[in-house]
């Protein structure tokens, strides 16, 4: 007996009715890129870079914080789970401290996807322009989820069951480590008559991750639908496929799946996980730490392709692929887990000084 809704062809043609129209714009956590909401995103995604505050510019993935679209929010299909694919995020200005940046969309594609976790998927695509009080364009980001059937994911996921990770005392220790080398590390004037396609961008270690990393990130980025009291009351009568009763009985968003591990595994991964803005929030971290503080991240494309679960270390690395007349030069980007496993995908444009 399924638990959950189904994808019918009917949701989904008045879904495809709304390709290339604007999306009514849910209320973003925050508008205005204060002080107090960099040192926020900043804590949330362990990036200690003080250029940030000290020069009154923004770290350019603060737009996650910014927009709830770009970050996963999705319409349509109620009832059907959304797990966020990736972004494209194409810079054209700097975020600068108390910018305000308003962020329009439009449902850019829906695409059939074949897929081995579920029956059927639908990938999800809106694209978002980001721009701020002088209605100049800072950004233009594509986003993208996919859609998959609860209760036949869960039936033919691909995911075998993973064994929760137990550190050793050394292991943790060896995590503290690169964590205090990081922080010692000095700020690099890096210019593109120093770069060498084939260079090793430094690698930068994140978790391991716990429920309490998760909760440090929400502070900082603000969630999709977390929502407490009232509030949430009001959310779940206008959108009642999002309450989803916990053991006892109580409706909580979709969102638990990242602190709940019986929902987590109901939708068919192995146990609560990650957000994925996160992880492209980390390989944007460990690329504007090697640029340096003259450099300008032009382009992050990042996708998500495994779930980073509870207890993971994620090891974030890169290497330079090609180097450009203009100065712009292009990182391929991946990260890794204590498994060995490639749970993200990506590459960046860096534009650098000449000398």
């Amino acid at each position: 007996m399924s638990r959950f809704p189904v994808i019918t062809d009917a949701a989904l043609a008045d879904l495809r009715a709304r390709i290339g129209k604007p999306v009514p714009r849910p209320e973003p956590y925050i508008e205005v890129a204060t002080r107090d909401a960099v040192r926020h995103w900043t804590a949330g995604i362990g990036d200690g870079n003080s250029f940030w505050l000290q020069t009154g510019i923004a770290p350019p993935t603060i737009l996650f914080a910014m927009d709830r679209i770009v970050s996963g929010y999705v319409g349509g299909l109620p009832g059907i789970h959304a797990m966020y694919g990736g972004t494209d995020f194409r810079w054209e200005r700097p975020i600068r401290i108390d910018d305000r940046v308003i962020g329009d969309s439009v449902l850019l594609d829906l695409v059939d996807k074949p897929s081995r976790f579920a029956k059927r998927a639908i990938q999800q695509i809106y694209r978002t322009t980001f721009r701020n009080q002088r209605e100049e364009v800072v950004c233009v980001a594509d986003s993208w989820c996919f859609r998959t059937e609860r209760d036949t994911a869960r039936e033919g996921a691909k995911y075998a069951p993973v064994a929760p990770t137990a550190y050793t005392r050394e292991q943790v220790d060896a995590i503290a480590r690169a964590y205090a080398a990081e922080r010692r590390a000095p700020v690099t004037r890096r210019t593109a008559s120093d770069v060498r396609v084939g260079e090793v961008v430094p690698e930068l270690v994140k978790g391991p991750l716990t429920v309490t990393s998760v909760i440090a990130f929400i502070q900082g980025w603000g969630s999709l639908y977390v929502r407490a009291h009232g509030a949430a009351f009001d959310l779940f009568e206008r959108h009642p496929a999002l309450g989803i009763a916990n053991g006892f009985g109580v409706p909580e968003p979709p969102e638990r799946v990242h602190w709940d591990e019986a929902l987590a595994r109901a939708v068919g991964v192995p146990g609560a996980y990650d957000y994925g803005p996160e992880r492209v929030a980390w390989l944007g971290h460990l690329v504007t730490s090697w640029m340096g503080d003259e450099g300008t991240l032009r382009r992050l494309n990042v996708r998500v392709v495994r779930h980073n679960l509870i207890g993971d270390t994620t090891w974030c690395r890169g290497d330079v692929t090609a180097k450009a007349a203009d100065g712009v030069i292009t990182l391929a980007l991946r990260a890794e887990n204590q498994r060995g496993e490639t749970t993200a995908l990506g590459t960046a444009d860096v534009l650098l000084p000449s000398t």
